[in-house]
């Protein structure tokens, strides 16, 4: 069942056809204690890029977050705010510190570019139906 929207501190847009997000967003869900985390699979039949102004394949391109004003982020900043909702923002916030942030944010921008290809050398024919 998902989370009461009035207590979502941020809702995470995630690839629900990747096996490696699938399983993150698995594990972020069993953490989700004080439901402040929302998920939003990218791929289910309902859903609508353009509520957020975006295209499917920007969506799939980048990890991306929504607060709950509406604001959109994307890349690393995601991750610290998914953590940080679920309670565990201290295991990403040295990726937002001044002088990691910069290495933090391009290692992310060659994981997402790569993804579907890192994703079959890690769970080999099941690897991403992401395209």
């Amino acid at each position: 069942m998902p989370p009461p929207f009035d207590k979502i501190e941020f809702t995470l847009l995630y690839d629900g056809l990747c096996p490696l997000c699938s399983k993150e967003v698995t594990w972020l869900y069993s953490r989700n204690k004080q439901e402040k985390l929302g998920f939003q699979d990218v791929n289910e039949a309902d859903f609508d890029p353009a509520v957020y102004g975006k295209t499917h394949a920007e969506l799939m391109a980048e990890i991306h977050g929504v607060y709950p004003d509406g604001r959109i982020i994307k890349g690393m900043g995601v991750f610290r705010e998914t953590y940080k909702a679920v309670g565990l923002g201290w295991l990403m916030a040295p990726t937002g510190w001044p002088v990691l942030k910069t290495l933090f944010d391009f290692i992310y921008k060659l994981f997402a570019k790569y993804r579907v290809r890192l994703a079959s050398l890690f769970v080999g024919d099941k690897a991403c139906n992401c395209g």
